[in-house]
Formats: structure tokens, C-alpha cells, sequence
């Protein structure tokens, strides 16, 4: 295949293109389609550390599709809950996502995916469905370069989208949110020094750089910004470093599965009592697990782009009973809403297209304004990012996450008047 001039210069752009000829290699064998049927795809880690999370947005997919009566419109509605993580990397991988994203576009019958949970994995799939007009719905996505110009690195998000058109959405808010208003919180709670850590990943290294950022803005002292290597079994001798800095507050801009409960039981082991800051790639139950509860009691406190899970109310907590009814009382982990919600929009977007058309049906999902959903009423911006603007903060208490507070744009700090308040950190 010809590529442009751009594609020699910049070397994310010359591994997309790669990844593009692998595709367009395969489209000659797609098979005819069924008038009667569409299929919806969800690539997610099924293997892994990552299991538990994923398992709750499944079950909130299927829910989706069930209460649908497994119909949409004319058409049948069959689900495809693939993998793209392998049981020896034990995460996600590359080859995995493009093998998922290359077997929905060549099957006619698919006309939405679902995915995906890591960022990373997203800047592999998204260039190879937008070849296909294929309908992207991301529950958990929040890298700000895969939809906001000038806010990632040179290219994006144009890189992601070779046609030039968008089929890329998600339902969750993005980082240029949550990392930023982090730093915020912190200095309301009276925080003047921190230590930034970050597992160097696309995700995590991305909002501890806006968290690092808005820290500076902010006047808060950043004592250090280090990446760890997260294949480490411990981080005894960078706690060492840590404690000697004496931050108020450590962040650390990463998941569980890049050792975010390993980086908190080393914290403790070193003796340090600042508090811990995490993101929303820990807002589950495996990480307090592999933290240890103890070691998290009352200091970690992290940051989730919604309300968690016992807070939801109207067509949200109608959504938190109905999953604890049908799963013998459990209470969803905080994502799974969200994989119910991209199933919804799905749905929506095929019954508005009545036909089976990718690109109508893409078209269908971009134009949705006033979504009345389990998340609230939200629609998708220029960029297929959601309007919803609603962050959390949750503590860890009694080995579970408690909701701390919500957190409004409206009170963000005016650094330009200093206003970081005179009292220490709790």
C-alpha cells in the first residue's frame, strides 16, 4: 500500500502503517454477511491480573444486550467476549488487540466493538478498525492523546485515524480531567511537597505528567518524578529514596497490574507516612487485595472519573440492583457500569442506523447528544469524548473503598492568587 510522506518521519506513525498493511493484507477473505444478525465485539484483558475488572464489565455488556431481549431493532444480537491479554505476558499485549481488531473487521457481521481497557491497547486497535468505519466504544480509555489534539504526543490522534474520519468513542472522562484536579485536591488538603511516580506506560506515565504539571503550576514542590520498571518484584531501594525526600503526598500514575499494590506495601515497609494518590487504573478490589488492606487504611485515596458504584442513583442504581440481583448480591466493581453503558450506546447507535452499515452506524453513535443513561445525561463531544465531567475521590477504609468526595471544575485553585491553604497535610 502507498503511504503519505508523514508516514517516513515520525516512528509511531511508520509501526500504525505496519499495522495497516497487516489489515488490508486480510480484508480480501471476509465471508458474506447475515441480513439478520449483528454482532457486538469486546476486547478486554480476560486473562491476568486484570480478570476481576474485566469479568465486571463483561457481566454489565451482557446485562446490556440482555435486557434488549438480545435484539436490536430487526436484527439479532450475538456477543463476542475476546481476550487481548495471553496467559504468559499475564496483561494485555499488542499482537493479541491486533488480532482481536483484525477478526472484527473482517467479519461483516460485526458492527460494534467494545474496548478497550488499557490505553495502550487502544493505539493498536484504532487505527486498524477506523480502516472499516468500525464503530469503537471505549468503558475505560482515558490516554487524552486518542481523541484531544495537541494534548499527547505529535501525530495524535490523527495517527489513529487513517481515513480521516472518527469512529472512536468512549464513555468515560479522559485525564485532561482527573490528573489536574488530583494536584487540585492536593493542595486543598493541604499537601506542599510530592513525590510522582509512574509505571512509564501510555496511561499511567500520561496523567502523572498532568498531575506533575498542574502540581507545578500550582506551586506545590515536586520533590521527584520517577518511572519504575514494573516486570520488578520491589521498589525497596526507590522507597529509600522517597523517604528521605519527606513528600506529603506520593503519586503514582499507573494500575494494579503494573505493581501499584507492591509500590504501596514497599511505602509502608520504608516507613513513609505520606499519604498515596493513585489513579482510576486502581479503582478495584485487586489492588487493595495485592496492597494488603493494612498497608492502605485511611492514606490511599484515588481518583475515578464518576461516582462509584453505592453512590450511583436513578437509572444508575436501578443498574446496582438489578447486577446484585442477578450475581447473588454482589456489589459491581466501578467499572462495570461503564461496560454497560458502552453496550447501551451500541445498541442505540445500531437501532438509530437501522441498517448494518458501519459507517452509519458510527455516524448514529457520534451524533448522540442526550443520552439518558446508567452514567446520567451525557452526550459525545467534537471528539467522541462524553460531556460528563463528574470526578470522584474514594479512601481506602476497612479494606474496601469509601466515596470521599466529588470534585467540581468549579472549584479548582486559582494559582494564579496562591491560594494553597497554610495547613499540613493530614
Amino acid at each position: 500500500m502507498n503511504l503519505p510522506s508523514w508516514y517516513h518521519r515520525r516512528p509511531l506513525l511508520r509501526s500504525v502503517g505496519s499495522l495497516l498493511a497487516i489489515v488490508v493484507a486480510f480484508l480480501p477473505g471476509c465471508r458474506p454477511a447475515d441480513p439478520d444478525l449483528v454482532k457486538i465485539v469486546s476486547s478486554l484483558p480476560r486473562t491476568g491480573s486484570a480478570k476481576h475488572q474485566s469479568d465486571t464489565l463483561v457481566r454489565g455488556i451482557r446485562m446490556a444486550i440482555d435486557e434488549a431481549g438480545g435484539k436490536v431493532g430487526r436484527f439479532r444480537v450475538e456477543y463476542l467476549d475476546l481476550d487481548d491479554s495471553t496467559a504468559a505476558a499475564g496483561q494485555w499485549t499488542s499482537e493479541a488487540e491486533a488480532a482481536n481488531a483484525r477478526r472484527a473487521l473482517q467479519d461483516p457481521d460485526v458492527c460494534a466493538y467494545i474496548g478497550t481497557f488499557n490505553s495502550g491497547a487502544a493505539k493498536v486497535s484504532m487505527p486498524i478498525l477506523n480502516l472499516g468505519d468500525l464503530l469503537m466504544v471505549s468503558p475505560a480509555n482515558t490516554a487524552v492523546g486518542l481523541t484531544k489534539p495537541g494534548l499527547g504526543v505529535p501525530g495524535e490522534p490523527e495517527v489513529y485515524r487513517p481515513t480521516g474520519r472518527r469512529n472512536y468513542t468512549r464513555v468515560v472522562p479522559a485525564d485532561d480531567l482527573q490528573g489536574p484536579m488530583a494536584a487540585d485536591w492536593a493542595v486543598r488538603r493541604g499537601v506542599k511537597k510530592v513525590y510522582i511516580l509512574d509505571d512509564n506506560e501510555v496511561y499511567g506515565k500520561g496523567i502523572a505528567d498532568l498531575f506533575d504539571e498542574r502540581c507545578r503550576e500550582l506551586g506545590v514542590e515536586v520533590l521527584g518524578h520517577d518511572s519504575i520498571d514494573a516486570k520488578a518484584q520491589e521498589f525497596k531501594s526507590l522507597m529509600a529514596t522517597v523517604k528521605a525526600s519527606r513528600p506529603d503526598l506520593v503519586y503514582f500514575g499507573g494500575t494494579t497490574q503494573s505493581k501499584g499494590g507492591q509500590l504501596a506495601k514497599d511505602m509502608t515497609a520504608a516507613g513513609i507516612g505520606a499519604m498515596l494518590m493513585v489513579p482510576d487504573g486502581c479503582m478495584e478490589q485487586v489492588f487493595i487485595d495485592s496492597a494488603g488492606a493494612a498497608n492502605l487504611e485511611g492514606r490511599c485515596f484515588v481518583t475515578f472519573g464518576g461516582l462509584p458504584p453505592a453512590k450511583l442513583t436513578g437509572k444508575g442504581g436501578e443498574f446496582v440492583e438489578r447486577y446484585k440481583a442477578r450475581y447473588n448480591g454482589e456489589l459491581p466493581e466501578a467499572y462495570a457500569v461503564y461496560g454497560y453503558e458502552a453496550a447501551c450506546v451500541a445498541l442505540r447507535a445500531i437501532a438509530a442506523a437501522d441498517s448494518k452499515d458501519r459507517r452509519a452506524i458510527t455516524e448514529a453513535a457520534l451524533a448522540i447528544k442526550d443520552f439518558d443513561g446508567a452514567l446520567g445525561h451525557w452526550g459525545f463531544d467534537e471528539n467522541g469524548d462524553t460531556t460528563m465531567r463528574t470526578l470522584t475521590v474514594n479512601v481506602v477504609k476497612n479494606g474496601r473503598f469509601e466515596f470521599e468526595e466529588v470534585l467540581d471544575e468549579a472549584d479548582l485553585v486559582d494559582e494564579s492568587a496562591q491560594t494553597i491553604p497554610a495547613t499540613s497535610a493530614p
